[in-house]
């Protein structure tokens, strides 16, 4: 098996079952032969580490269980678990209510509303019942459904336990309306009727809230659970609250908790949004939050099996439609002009926000001889470009070759182009901070002169995310000439300080959890091709002068993000990197480098300590791949 993308044929063999069958039919018929052996050989990759063993590595131990049902927090904080209940096979509904049963934080209640048909249970052989003063009373008699004396059993023993049976089975959005009215607690927690939660949960939530008062929300990794709950499997490991991400798909999902006030406040649930209700209900809460915060541990099992979402997507499909309008809602409410449309993957979008204005954007391309190199670049650029209101700036830094000068000649003045002369010593810090100074746009486009533009339009997609208010910078997919990538944004720790995601991985796979293919918010991009805004470049200093070859796009990208603003990875703005996947190195190139390593590492040594927000501690930072961590 080969170490990296090897086919795991064992894992084939096991899941291979008529339901799965039935699913590869439905994505073959949808998607076509071509991307359905992608998904298929994309499905079975190994991660190095089974997600068997590393699972059990990481649960929770009875010690720890133990230690924490102990634990006595300064405040109370009561969480109400929600949980519709409509037909639950007999064998989930035990499992899902003891594994809330289990939970060693023990201040908690389950609030289950019952939308299942009732039938009325009584006494009538005997007519009315006699009173002990002789006089007849009602026949003894109620509505209860298959459910009911099933939840009775365990409400005898545990007095947490809430059970409500409703006259109707609503909506989704209705009958998780009425489990919400029931709650009490400070915070709720949404959990389907057949999934399970983990024993330290509740507590590990708990203490989420206790790190900062601000937190309003709260959400958790998760896995699936087969149908027997004998597998776990397709664990989603999440970054902390990341805006971008959510705007293309619903990744926080289970486990979510939220004070409960705030639930109320904005609306519970919505049945307009029936399939996507929980979306909805998240995009609209984390918009009031202070605070979201994250676990990232799985503490949630999420049930598959044929007719669910997690399992078999194509089984409702109106559920990604109606996630579509939840997210188009989301935007008109954050006052974003955006249009949302659907991509390859069902219940991933991509939002495409309106470009209202024109400013002029520098485009900045430091460069040594390396005629037709630089030629094919600004080819690309001039060929792609639908947007007009911009400048390149090409910046000679030391070539010796005439042909090179003889080609400045021909495009200086012309085009939209402008040549610079930097006649110091190679320092590409330095070089683009020069350019910077020169530059007439509001917007610095970074780029190497080794990269050609693939994508039509790709100005206006950079620029169109770069002019949002919260937004401090946008990166775009960078590929190898063999249409393996380069780059997919940065991941901050990775091989010990700071590397490209998904490197080498082939451009048509869209990685883990599709994330080399969805927009979302990250820590760093490549300065390849990087569109940063003119008055966030010049508040942090613009390009660090000590980094005279290596990390200064890496240090920007920190300064950026450590100053509040976001940082986009675009996957639909392309490009193609022509750098040698193997560099060579003499000894003055490893000594320089080894400085510039030591120079980031202690200037950003609190942020690698935390460790990257936008990327998940679970995940490995030795290989580009997003594998299981070991």
């Amino acid at each position: 098996m080969d170490k990296e993308y090897g086919t795991d044929w064992g894992g084939m063999l096991k899941v291979i079952s008529p339901a799965y069958i039935k699913k590869g039919y439905r994505y073959l018929k949808r998607h076509g032969i071509k991307q359905f052996t992608v998904h298929l050989m994309e499905r079975f990759q190994s991660t190095e580490v089974s997600y068997k063993t590393w699972f059990d590595l990481h649960r929770v131990t009875e010690q720890t269980l133990r230690e924490q049902s102990e634990t006595i927090f300064e405040t109370k904080k009561t969480i109400s678990i929600v949980v519709p209940l409509y037909q639950t096979p007999e064998k989930f509904l035990r499992e899902m209510i003891e594994s809330v049963q289990k939970q060693s934080y023990a201040d908690w209640e389950l609030c289950l509303a019952d939308a299942s048909p009732t039938f009325v249970q009584g006494d009538f052989s005997g007519g009315r019942q006699k009173k002990t003063d002789g006089k007849e009373d009602a026949p003894r008699h109620r509505k209860i459904t298959a459910l009911t004396s099933i939840i009775e059993e365990y409400q005898e023993k545990d007095q947490r336990i809430r059970y409500q049976i409703l006259k109707k089975n609503g909506s989704i959005a209705e009958n998780t309306n009425e489990a919400l009215a029931m709650a009490t607690g400070d915070f709720v927690g949404l959990l389907d009727h057949d999934d399970l939660l983990e024993p330290d949960a509740l507590f590990e939530i708990r203490r989420k809230l206790d790190e900062d008062e601000c937190y309003d929300a709260v959400y958790t990794d998760e896995d699936k659970i087969n149908r027997k709950g004998t597998r776990y499997l397709t664990p989603n490991m999440k970054p902390d609250f990341n805006l971008d991400l959510l705007r293309s798909n619903n990744y926080i999902c289970h486990f979510f908790v939220v004070r409960r006030e705030l639930a109320v406040a904005v609306g519970g649930f919505r049945t307009e949004f029936d399939g996507a209700q929980d979306y909805d209900f998240i995009l609209r809460c984390t918009e009031q939050a202070k605070k979201t915060g994250h676990v990232p541990r799985v503490l949630y099992h999420w049930r598959t099996h044929e007719n669910s979402t997690s399992d078999n997507p194509d089984s409702k499909l109106y559920a990604f439609e109606a996630g579509k309008r939840a997210l188009e809602e989301h935007l008109k409410r954050c006052g974003v002009d955006a249009e949302v449309g659907d991509t390859p993957d069902l219940g991933y979008y991509r939002v495409r926000y309106a470009l209202n204005e024109t400013p002029k954007v520098s485009i900045l391309i430091p460069n040594k001889d390396e005629k037709a190199t630089l030629q094919k670049c600004l080819n690309s650029i001039w060929e792609m470009t639908l947007y007009d209101n911009y400048e390149i700036l090409v910046v000679e830094n030391n070539s010796t070759g005439e042909e090179i000068f003889e080609y400045y000649k021909e495009i200086d003045g012309k085009n939209h182009v402008r040549v610079l002369y930097w006649e110091k010593e190679f320092n590409y810090s330095a070089i683009n901070n020069f350019a910077a100074a020169q530059a007439e746009g509001e917007y610095l486009l970074l780029m190497n002169n080794d990269t050609e533009v693939i994508t039509t339009g790709w100005l206006t997609e950079l620029l169109s995310n770069c002019i949002r208010r919260e937004v401090g910078m946008v990166g775009a997919k960078l590929y190898f000439p063999d249409n393996t990538i380069q780059s997919a944004g940065t991941i901050i720790g990775m091989g010990g300080l700071a590397d490209h995601a998904f490197v080498n991985m082939p451009r048509r796979n869209s990685g883990y959890m599709h994330r080399a293919s969805i927009q979302m918010n990250l820590s760093g991009v490549t300065a390849a091709c990087a569109l940063v805004r003119r008055d966030v470049f010049d508040e942090v200093g613009g390009l660090e002068e000590e980094l005279t070859v290596a990390f200064n796009d890496v240090d920007l990208g920190l300064k950026i993000v450590t100053a509040g603003y976001l940082i986009v990875y675009d996957p639909f703005v392309e490009l193609y990197h022509y750098e040698s996947k193997s560099r060579g190195s003499d000894d003055g190139k490893k000594e320089r480098h080894a400085k510039e390593v030591a120079f980031m590492q202690e200037k950003w040594a609190e942020f690698l300590a935390k460790g990257d927000p936008c990327y998940s501690p679970n995940l490995t930072l030795s290989k580009h791949n997003m594998s299981l961590r070991v």
